[in-house]
């Protein structure tokens, strides 16, 4: 996705306020250092933008808006996003990945020459949308660019792995979902216990690992 200028604040709600950035990654680091301020109450980072919720009843709309152009014009650290790496095993095709086939023949790959390429390279997760957790993550290689499906499902189910463009998807909750499936992973993307219930973050980097159908998710 091409970047774009950083905009000017404006209000988009009663209590919202968003912003253009440079891209993903400044979204990610602006939102990051928003939700260190107490002063705002939740920031969301999207491909190129943020958006922020302030307390309207002790914030007017104004304050708001100038407040988040101080932020946007202080800058943010480089590492304020950074995440831990993560490696994501998938086990690729069969009932995991029922359009990984119908991709191959597609793209005129073979199954491990698609999954070499999928699995080659460090990828980043861009942002969450769409439906809860599901993580939009850029690094796809454009020799696997394929367009979503004619038919949505109505369930797919979590931990699917997808893609669609000139991104990966990982569903971390089942639901719906166009994108074509090419394998799932064992891995827990969605944990109501636990203090971040969601195991990715925008800006973290992962890595997608083959692994059997017998293998089981590192912790």
């Amino acid at each position: 996705m091409a970047e774009q200028a950083p905009d000017v604040p404006r209000l988009c709600g009663d209590d919202l306020v968003t912003v253009a950035v440079a891209g993903a990654a400044a979204a990610g680091r602006l939102a990051a250092v928003l939700r260190e301020d107490p002063t705002w109450l939740e920031a969301v980072p999207g491909l190129a933008t943020v958006v922020a919720r302030f307390d309207a009843t002790v914030t007017d709309p104004r304050t708001a808006c100038e407040r988040l152009g101080r932020a946007l014009a202080a800058g943010a650290p480089q590492a304020a996003t950074e995440a831990p790496p993560v490696r994501v095993p998938v086990r690729y095709g069969g009932v995991d990945g029922p359009d990984l086939e119908a991709i191959c023949r597609e793209l005129g790959l073979t199954r491990d020459a698609f999954v070499a390429a999928h699995t080659s390279g460090w990828y980043r997760v861009a942002m969450l949308g769409f439906t809860p957790g599901f993580a939009y993550v850029s690094g796809l290689d454009e020799r696997l660019s394929v367009g979503r499906l004619e038919r949505p499902r109505q369930r797919v189910p979590a931990g699917s792995v997808g893609i669609a463009g000139a991104w990966t998807g990982l569903y971390a909750l089942a639901g719906p979902g166009g994108w074509p499936l090419i394998g799932r992973t064992p891995l827990r993307l969605f944990d109501p216990a636990g203090e971040e219930p969601f195991r990715l973050a925008p800006g973290q980097r992962i890595r997608f690992e083959a692994i059997g159908r017998d293998e089981d998710a590192a912790p």
